[in-house]
């Protein structure tokens, strides 16, 4: 669109199209001859006239509001007028006083003139505010009164279209559908909508006229305002008079404009060559709207438009947590972060660490809610909460046997399940926990845990005993109460499990129940034929002798604990065992305490998880799901967990990770050394430091009979020498364990394990030491032996005699010699000796020479005088001690 048919605004605000600048038509010239005509804008000049003492504006230029520019005075001109109103300003002062000072009563007049403005301008600049405050609330009330008129508008006028399509279809239908005679409800139809439209019509025009009031009413506050601003800065004096700044000229020119021409000036027009380069500056170029907006918010106090629009957020704070991390979560900067930690006196990068109490004080700093979190919360929520009674079955009791080393537990066991499995085991004792579900003949169920009895495994014994319903404690009726026996007794007591005694091997020559019941007493064991209230029952596990009544006993006792659980609800229990099989990874076998655990469930046990991807009973049967009570081998964990973890079904694995990490960062807290706390502590660990160590790797079958082994070689040794345990886990024996081994001149044992192909061939190259065990007996003593070899023969000492110094004398060429009596005992020649001085050993070497008067003897009993020389030794006084002593190597026992 060309200047000349531009759009503008007339002064009565009514939309028009205005008149525009003169154009011209001139030529262009080009290199070569060429040429072509340019239509360019004729350029109009404003003369200025002076008229008395005023200026006026040629007729060719535009009609303005503002008014024309003053032409500057000349230099002179302006001293001139400064020197006038100094002049006139200066009070008139009598002849007398001194032009240099006030009197009293003119500084006293002065004062109350100041103090009247000074209030003056207090309660003008207080109506202002008011003023102002008020202004900006009714401009809110009607902004948002506005935004909800035209929320109801367009929803009316939407409803209304929609009315009048609806409308439209249904009386074209029925004009087409109905005769010529039957036109009337069609007519009628179409006149209603036609005053329908005219009412809203109308209350649009009312809409309209009432905005129109509003807008002209803010105009009007605003001029008012700002006439009051002026009156109070004119009652003001001319030195304290608050100038304008150019923001706020700019602010009023721009709002004068909007007021005047009905809309922004700033977008109306194009920028012309004559508006952006007029001579006397009538045109100039308008800011942008976003100096405008700093502009305003500036004269607010400094408060930004990000600052009004910025969200108040819930920042979660770990433990520890970097600046940029921080900053993140806030979705502020971190120059504003590191901004607050400067003010708090701390010179930090974004890549440092905080703790909670400074990144909460940083968070509350720049308008946040913060939210404390601990690494431990990760577990809030891992355990569930109680059942309700309503939701609880009936489950299985969970039967452990406990007893001494051979008195047939797992025989016990194995005609319960009609089973062998004690030939299965390596020198006929049980090395790991089993876990058995023996259905029995009237269609109970019962869940027995087989634990061995030999010392090393009294951990695995406490830990029945914890996951247990009922102890079944066998004693064998030809042995009575043995070591073994007696822990069961203390872990049941402990638990505070109900315990039944089973008194085995009825059959065997010289068996005495009532003996077993007489020896339990010592115990504060009571059965039933004592007067107690402990079951006991005699029993034959070879001959299957009263096995009935065994499990009559355990149901009765189940009973009496109404054991229940919820199937219904995510699976928890306890880990029995873990180990690694060759082709099947870790193998946990998990006792379900509550819940249902099925496959693809993904579980947390310890600290270790996985996501199930198969289980099996005792007799290798896949399973879909486990019931509380019942014992299951899984596979899919990452890891072998330890026996004894509890075990959790979480939701996610995400969850599972998060559980898993902060686990496995504990035990490495816990594994790591901590320093003395005291003089006694710290003099332990020298002590400890001098005693030899003898290096072990070991690798089990399972993670229970490791722990066994660990702790029986923990056991063994003293003050010489200690077992350090390199590494201790389930599985075979790898090339890793052979290099750790070799790197620390440590032994590798392996429990009912091999090494591989590449371990045995780095064990021959390196000469790593490689023993084989299957039973823990063995392996304790080898160890034993093998560490008192390491510690060599053991030095005795035997004392011989005592002699007491009476004289000192020259000896010739062998030095000095001691004239002695010999007080108790017998002094040998080639024996061993000790100088004594007042109970303090200065000399401790050899005998020289033995002499009875001048003759060399063999021996000097007591009682008899004799003559002694020491070799390398000639400090000897009368009233020293000797005393002789021989040693001799003896073998060293651990």
């Amino acid at each position: 669109m060309s200047d000349d048919n531009k759009l503008s605004l007339s002064g009565r605000g009514t939309l028009g199209v205005g008149k525009g600048p003169d154009s011209g038509q001139v030529r262009q010239n080009f290199s070569h001859g060429r040429s072509k005509p340019v239509v360019v804008e004729r350029r109009r000049k404003r003369v200025l006239k002076k008229a008395g003492g005023t200026e006026a504006a040629s007729t060719t230029a535009q009609p303005t509001t503002e008014k024309p520019a003053q032409k500057p005075a000349s230099p002179p001109q302006k001293q001139q007028q400064r020197q006038t109103r100094s002049t006139a300003s200066k009070p008139k002062r009598s002849s007398g006083q001194d032009s240099g000072a006030l009197t009293n009563q003119e500084l006293e007049v002065r004062k109350r003139a100041l103090a009247s403005l000074d209030e003056e301008r207090k309660r003008a600049e207080a109506e202002r505010l008011r003023v102002e405050e008020e202004a900006k609330k009714r401009a809110e009330e009607e902004r948002r009164r506005k935004a909800e008129e035209e929320a109801l508008r367009e929803a009316a006028e939407a409803a209304r279209r929609a009315e009048a399509e609806k409308a439209g279809v249904a009386a074209a239908d029925s004009a087409a559908a109905a005769p010529a005679g039957e036109l009337t409800k069609a007519e009628e139809q179409a006149k209603r909508l036609a005053e329908q439209a005219a009412k809203r019509a109308a209350e649009d025009k009312i809409r309209k006229k009432a905005e129109a009031e509003a807008r002209k009413k803010a105009e009007e506050e605003a001029q008012a305002r700002e006439e009051s601003t002026k009156k109070a800065d004119a009652k003001k004096p001319a030195s304290k008079r608050r100038e304008t700044k150019p923001e706020e000229e700019d602010s009023k020119r721009s709002r004068g404009r909007r007021t005047r021409g009905g809309g922004d000036s700033r977008r109306s027009g194009k920028l012309t060559v004559n508006r952006a380069f007029d001579s006397d500056g009538e045109q100039e170029r308008r800011r942008s709207m976003a100096a405008f907006r700093r502009a305003q918010a500036k004269r607010r106090g400094g408060q930004s438009i990000k600052d009004q629009d910025k969200k108040v957020r819930e920042v979660v704070i770990p433990e520890v947590i970097t600046v940029q991390e921080l900053a993140n979560r806030m979705a502020e900067k971190a120059t504003d972060a590191i901004r607050v930690l400067m003010k708090m006196g701390m010179m930090v990068t974004i890549n440092e660490n905080l703790d909670q109490d400074t990144a909460e004080l940083v968070v509350r700093e720049l308008g946040h809610l913060p939210k404390r979190v601990s690494e431990a919360d990760v577990e809030i929520g891992l355990v569930g909460e109680e059942d309700n009674l309503e939701d609880m079955q009936v489950r299985p009791p969970v039967v452990t046997i406990m007893g001494h080393v051979d008195h047939g537990k797992t025989s016990l066991l194995d005609a319960l399940r009609e089973t062998d499995v004690a030939s299965g085991e390596a020198g006929g004792i049980t090395q790991h926990i089993g876990a058995y579900q023996v259905t029995l003949s009237s269609g109970a169920r019962i869940t027995f845990l087989d634990t061995p009895g030999h010392e090393a495994f009294t951990q695995m014994r406490a830990r029945g005993a914890r996951v247990t319903d009922l102890v079944v404690i066998v004693v064998a009726a030809d042995d009575g109460i043995m070591p073994q026996t007696i822990e069961a007794i203390n872990h049941a007591k402990a638990a505070n499990v109900p315990m039944i005694i089973a008194i085995n091997k009825m059959d065997a020559p010289g068996a005495s129940a009532d003996r077993v019941r007489q020896e339990l007493l010592q115990h504060d064991v009571q059965v039933e034929a004592m007067g107690g209230d402990v079951l006991d029952v005699e029993v034959s596990a070879l001959k299957r002798q009263n096995l009935d009544k065994l499990e009559e006993a355990i149901l009765l006792q189940s009973e009496v604990l109404e054991l229940k659980a919820n199937p219904n609800r995510a699976a928890e229990g306890v880990v029995v065992e873990a180990k690694l099989e060759k082709g099947r990874g870790p193998v946990a076998t998990l006792l379900v305490a509550r819940g249902t655990l099925r496959v693809g469930d993904i579980v947390v046990a310890g600290a270790e998880w996985g996501k199930v991807r198969a289980m099996v009973d005792e007799r290798g049967r896949q399973l879909d799901e486990a019931a509380p009570a019942r014992p299951v081998e899984i596979l899919g964990l990452n890891g072998a967990p330890s026996a004894g973890d509890d075990f959790s079904v979480v939701d996610s694995e995400g969850r599972a990770r998060d559980v898993s990490q902060y686990r496995q960062q504990q035990q490495r807290k816990r594994r790591q050394f901590t320093t003395p706390t005291s003089i006694e502590g710290m003099f332990s660990q020298l002590k400890e430091k001098k005693a030899e160590e003898f290096p072990v790797v070991i690798r089990g079958d399972v993670q229970g009979t490791v722990e066994a082994i660990v702790q029986s070689l923990a056991k063994i040794g003293g003050d010489d020498i200690k077992a350090r345990i390199l590494h201790a886990a389930a599985g075979g024996i790898t090339e890793t364990d052979v290099t750790l081994a070799n790197a620390s001149n440590a032994l590798i044992i392996g429990f009912n394990v091999r090494a591989n192909k590449q371990a045995r061939e780095a064990a021959e190259r390196d000469g790593v030491p490689i023993k084989y065990y299957s039973v823990i007996y063995d392996l304790v003593d080898e160890v034993k032996a093998a560490m008192a070899g390491q510690l060599g023969p053991a030095i005795e000492e035997t004392a011989l005699g005592m002699a007491e110094v009476r004289d000192v004398f020259s000896a010739g060429k062998s030095g000095k010699a001691a004239g002695c009596l010999v007080t108790e005992g017998v002094i040998r020649r080639n024996a061993k000796a000790r100088l004594l001085r007042d109970n303090v050993v200065i000399y401790t070497g050899r005998l020289s020479s033995l002499r009875r008067f001048k003759d060399d003897v063999d021996e000097v009993q007591s009682g008899v005088e004799c003559g002694m020389a020491f070799e390398n030794y000639q400090d000897m006084r009368p009233g020293d001690q000797v005393e002789a002593f021989e040693t001799r190597e003896v073998e060293r026992k651990l």
